[in-house]
Order: C-alpha cells, then structure tokens, then sequence
C-alpha cells in the first residue's frame, strides 16, 4: 500500500475511527488521540490489511485501542483501603458516605418505630434487602398484602423522615 492510498483510507475512515473511539472512551480528546493510534498502528500493520475489508478492520484496531486505553486508565488509580476499589472520579465524597451512613441509621430507627404490620415488612424489605415475594414467605402473608404493606410504610418512613429532618430516602 503506497503512502497516497493510505492517506485515502485515513481520510474516508477517520470520522468512523474517531466516532468508535468516543463511542468507548467517552471522551473527545482521548478519542482524538486513539485514532491518531489506530491510524499509526495500521499503517505500521498495512501488510495484514484485508483487501476488501478495511472498514472492519480499521475498526477493530479503533476498539481494541479504546479498550485497552480504558484497561489502562482503570489500572493506572492507586486503590486506598476501603475505597471499594472505584477509580477516583467515581468515587463519592467523604462527606456523602458519613450523610449516608447517617440516614441508614435515621431510616433504621424509624422503621424499628414503625406499628404493625408495617415494621416487619419494611425491616425485611428495606434494611434486610429481601424481595416482596421472600417477605411474604417469611411473614406467611399473601404477596399483594406485602406489597401493599410496603408501600403505606415507604409513605409513612417518608412522612415521619421529612418531620424529623432525617437524611436519605426511601426506596426500592
């Protein structure tokens, strides 16, 4: 391939490399440079080009330069004890882990005030993490009670955490 038909190729391929790479990384100028990559790495390989069949292969030289950037940024972050290994930018604030930790505390002293039938159903459902379905087994209530039951304690966890100015909310 001479130097004038690889240019062509760059030239009809470049916005399709570009568009997969960002399509990946998410991000413009890491694109840019992925296929600045992409183009090197295949000019550098232009004898293992498939005649007929440059589009697919551009492209797969585009994704595999993306993943492997991606691969590369995830092992470049420095993992702290008990930061759940997520990368920095991912990771929440100091101060919202305590706020949550705070309103975990607040809706579990709420639902343990709860009246019957409301506090065992939200308990299981809400701060054991079963489904309806397992609540239902357990507490021998039909399902359509439990989920009843959920919902009008959900509301009244609701009422009473925006009474007493508690943290986090009331979901799932």
């Amino acid at each position: 391939m001479t130097k004038e038909q690889f240019s062509e190729l760059v030239s009809q391929y470049e916005r399709l490399v570009y568009t997969v790479c960002f399509q990946l990384v998410r991000d413009a100028s890491a694109a840019e440079d992925l296929t600045q990559e992409t183009f090197l790495s295949a000019w550098l390989h232009r004898g293992s080009l498939p005649q007929g069949y440059e589009r697919q292969w551009l492209g797969r030289i585009a994704a595999n330069k993306a993943k492997d950037h991606l691969q590369s940024a995830w092992s470049r972050h420095s993992v702290l004890p008990g930061d759940g290994a997520m990368p920095p930018g991912l990771a929440p604030p100091a101060e919202e882990i305590a706020l949550q930790k705070t309103g975990a505390a607040s809706i579990a002293a709420e639902i343990e005030a709860l009246k019957e039938p409301y506090r065992p159903v939200c308990r299981l459902c809400l701060l054991e993490e079963k489904s309806p379905e397992e609540a239902a087994l357990a507490l021998g209530r039909p399902v359509k009670t439990v989920h009843t039951q959920l919902s009008r304690g959900k509301r009244l966890l609701r009422e009473r955490l925006e009474r007493s100015g508690g943290y986090g909310t009331v979901s799932r």
